[in-house]
This record gives C-alpha cells, structure tokens and sequence, in this order.
C-alpha cells in the first residue's frame, strides 16, 4: 500500500503519496502561514488531505521529514532552528491528527533514503550524503541500513565545531560548521560585510538592497576579487572541504552524494569540497569512493520519508 510523505519546510509544506518503488503517485504543497507547532500540524494535515484526495487511494502510514534534531524513537522535535522549536512532539501531535502511523525523521536522513532507493544512491550499501543548502547536513547509510545513533542525531555534519566559541548558530550554540558554511549564515555574514561599508565591489553588485543577496552574490563578489568576499567565501569553503574529506575518512563510504543550493548553484564552492576530499581524505578512503550529484532534488526527502514509513 502507498504511503505519505511530507516535507517540513519554513515556507511550504510538501506532502505526496508514494509507492512502494519510490514513485510520486500525486503531490500537494501549502504555504506556511502559522509557524507554531499546532499551526504547522494543521497546515500538514491539510497538504496530506489534497495529495490523498488527488491520489484516490489509501496511505498506510506517514513519513516527515524535517531539518533538525530529532529523537528516533519518540518522534520529539528536539532543536529545529529554522522554526525556531524546541522540544516539540510532532510525531505524536500529527499521528493524532491524522489518525495514522507517522514517523518524524532528520531531513537529510529522509533525503539519503530516497536517493537510496530511488535516485543516485541505487546500488550502494556504504553511502554518505552531504547537503549544503539553508543549512548544513549529512546522512549515513551503512550496509544498506540508515544510521541514526543513539538519540537519533548521527550525521549532523553542520554542527561539528570548526570555531570553538565562534559564531552564534541557529542551534543555539557557537562555532558550528553551519554557523559559518550554510546558505543562511553566508548570507547574514555577506550582509554584515556590506554595512561596515567595505566592500564597494559588493556595493556594486546589490544596489543598495541587501534583500537580493545570495550564496551566489557573494561567491560572484568573491571571483570578482573583493577582499572581504573572498574571506567569508575561502572560510565556508575549506570548512566545508575539510568537514567531508573528515567524514570520508571515518566512514570510507563507497558513495559520495552531494547537494542542496549552494553546492549546486556555487561551482566555486563545489570544487573545493571536491578538491578538499582528494586533498585530505585518507588514501585507502577514496579507493574506489564514487562522487556524484544527488538526483532527486526536493523530491528527495518527501520520496525517502514515505519510504522509511513504509
């Protein structure tokens, strides 16, 4: 029987009804207008009912993914910095809504899933995804089985300290990798440049509107050779590079997946993640490691959660 799968995003929730080889079968996506757990539930419940209703079949079961930390077993949305919860029961509060089975996972878990089963992971047993977006993540699939850890929270590759006592993160701690690498953060620190008056390069390119500034403003500024631009961006980029080739060497995974908007849209970025892997991963570790893009794109995470609750 198909099952539901839901993407939690800040702006918009995605649900779609998927099959058990990974296929769409439809899809519905809501804007987020009430970003309290109770109204995000609601507006879930709604984008569930729109995909069910289009499908024309019954779900067993309802996968979500979500960017934070989430505890395995409890469904308890520990940290989500993008919504700025803590400690919220979603799995518990949807599956009373709904009246079904839900399962709340990691989104890069669910993406990593997806991409498993159903994308550029196909045939891996031993694989890592790494995703460089609004945040920062990874995920582990180790002989074919997703690894979650103890609570729930392995692979949080964005909140490994590379600047102890450093910036503030949306996690509530400082010196993460996402505090410094996700697209968020390149761009509170591209906006920070900007007002200290410094960079006329960056001046130039945003025309007074610091709302238009981009990952790709600031790697366009960088290439362009502003000074400051340049820092933020070789800071992002060999944090990133060393925090991969890092999890490689650990790991040894026979697949490397790489995605989210900034290692798509900055090229700049991308490479030095791929040069950082080549430079520093141990030698044994990339005999015979496959780099490659994830194929999905946001489809990803919704196809992997339905699967995980199927």
């Amino acid at each position: 029987m198909p099952t539901l799968g839901i993407d939690l995003g800040g702006t918009f929730i995605r649900a779609a009804v998927v099959d058990a080889k990974g296929a769409i079968i439809s899809s519905a996506k809501v804007a987020v207008f009430d970003r309290k757990p109770q109204g995000v539930v609601e507006t879930m419940a709604q984008a569930a009912a729109e995909a069910v209703k289009k499908a024309g079949v019954k779900v067993d079961g309802c996968g979500v993914g979500a960017a934070g930390q989430i505890h395995k077993d409890s469904g308890v949305i520990s940290v989500a910095p993008n919504l700025g919860w803590r400690n919220v029961p979603l799995g518990e509060m949807l599956k009373t809504r709904l009246g079904y089975s839900v399962k709340v996972v990691n989104d890069l878990s669910a993406a990593a899933w997806g991409e498993l089963h159903a994308g550029a992971g196909r045939g891996a047993q031993d694989m890592l995804v790494a995703f460089v977006g609004s945040g920062v993540g990874s995920a582990i699939i180790a002989d074919g089985r997703l690894v979650n850890g103890g609570g729930g929270v392995a692979g949080e590759l964005g909140h490994i300290k590379v600047v102890p006592g450093g910036r503030l993160c949306g996690c509530g701690e400082h010196g993460c990798l996402e505090a410094y690498a996700g697209g968020h953060n390149l761009i509170a620190q591209t906006k920070e440049l900007l007002a200290s008056g410094s960079s006329r390069i960056m001046e130039s390119l945003v025309y007074d509107d610091p709302e238009s500034i981009t990952p790709v403003t600031l790697e366009k500024a960088a290439n362009m050779g502003d000074a400051g631009a340049k820092e933020i961006h070789e800071r992002a980029a060999q944090f990133l590079a060393l925090a991969v080739a890092n999890q490689v060497t650990m790991l040894n995974p026979a697949r490397l997946l790489l995605g989210g908007g900034v290692l798509t849209h900055c090229p700049g970025i991308r490479q030095r993640v791929l040069d950082g892997v080549q430079a520093w991963a141990s030698q044994t570790s990339r005999e015979g490691l496959l780099v490659a893009d994830a194929e999905l794109g946001d489809d990803s995470g919704i196809i992997g959660a339905a699967l995980l609750a199927a």
